[in-house]
């Protein structure tokens, strides 16, 4: 019996007889939802506007309570326990679905697939995006919003302006195949490593620089150890809000209905919270004189673009020609 499932056997009846959720008015439901990151992040503010407008809308049917920063469990082990059911939503990122075998979900991985946040959304809220969340169903999962950390710049201590300036170049990446064929598409050495690691790394050289949406560089102060931010808005780093699937399925229906809307409202005012602040923190990377930012052109981005467009054909096959296709389709991309 692994550790979670012997966690699960201790866990008090009031909790796990949530796998069948029943109203009244003595006993609401009870929602734990779980997320990795801090309170005053877009994401946890999502997760604090999502309890809010749940337990107003069904007037106290619903309680939600959040557990921030891997409080309830560990990172690494809150997907098996939402799959038990001891817990009933998390916020993962996009990438832990690969280790569920659902590698449908690395599409996102890819590298300018979108051009902007409306090419973005028009997959994320559009039919690709609930195509991917179906692929769930047979994990005892389903998917209820996408909620952006934002599009991904590139740092280093050298100017990168063209797609031949990483070559030789030791990045940080994370755990992702698709990631480290990016990299190696233009010469740079692709290099796994704990987020939290990274400014250490970067400071004495164990990394040169790394991709990062601007506002988890801004908060990490990478900037103050890296001379050069180039946006380059290559790629996108996402989550997924999820729920154990026999719990939502047996909640009464008018309480899912509000619940859903609930959470397609905190998913809008989530997103507005990241792009606002990958915009802030991009102003103030530029603010500090620390790191210079640096613009493509159109013709730079253009050959960053070619450079690495041949990670997409090298991943068709892991990631289905099909979901591929669905969204090229959706953001009108000319492979």
């Amino acid at each position: 019996m692994s550790p979670m499932k012997a966690m699960l056997f201790a866990i008090p009846l009031a909790v796990t007889t949530l796998l069948a959720p029943t109203a009244s008015a003595q006993q609401p439901i009870v929602i734990k939802f779980s997320h990795v990151v801090a309170i005053d992040t877009p994401k946890g503010k999502g997760a604090e506007r999502f309890k809010q407008l749940a337990e107003e809308r069904t007037k106290g049917r619903v309680k939600v309570e959040v557990y921030p920063n891997s409080s309830l469990f560990k990172d690494g082990e809150e997907m098996e326990a939402l799959q038990l059911g001891s817990v009933q939503m998390l916020a993962p990122s996009l990438a832990k679905f690969g280790p569920l075998g659902v590698r449908e979900f690395e599409v996102f991985d890819l590298p300018f697939m979108f051009d902007d946040y409306a090419q973005l959304h028009k997959v994320t809220e559009g039919p690709v995006g609930q195509m991917l969340f179906k692929k769930l169903d047979s994990k005892g999962i389903v998917g209820l919003a996408y909620w952006d950390n934002g599009l991904k710049v590139m740092s280093a201590n050298k100017p990168l302006r063209m797609p031949d300036d990483m070559r030789g170049l030791k990045m940080r990446i994370q755990s992702s195949k698709v990631l480290g064929d990016q990299m190696r598409a233009v010469g740079a050495i692709p290099q796994v490593m704990a987020f939290s690691e990274v400014y250490q790394a970067m400071q004495t050289g164990v990394v040169d620089g790394s991709e990062n949406t601007p506002s988890n560089m801004f908060t990490q102060k990478h900037h103050e150890v890296q001379k050069y931010t180039t946006v380059t808005n290559h790629g996108y780093i996402g989550y997924a809000v999820i729920a154990n699937k026999k719990f939502w399925d047996a909640l009464p229906a008018d309480i899912r209905t509000t619940l859903e809307g609930a959470m397609n409202d905190a998913t809008k005012y989530a997103n507005e919270i990241a792009q606002k602040e990958n915009d802030d923190a991009l102003e103030g990377i530029r603010k500090s004189g620390k790191s210079e930012v640096i613009v493509l052109t159109d013709t730079q981005k253009a050959a960053w673009k070619k450079a690495m467009l041949p990670v997409h054909k090298e991943n068709e096959a892991r990631v289905g020609k099909d979901t591929l296709q669905e969204v090229y389709k959706q953001t009108g991309f000319k492979p």
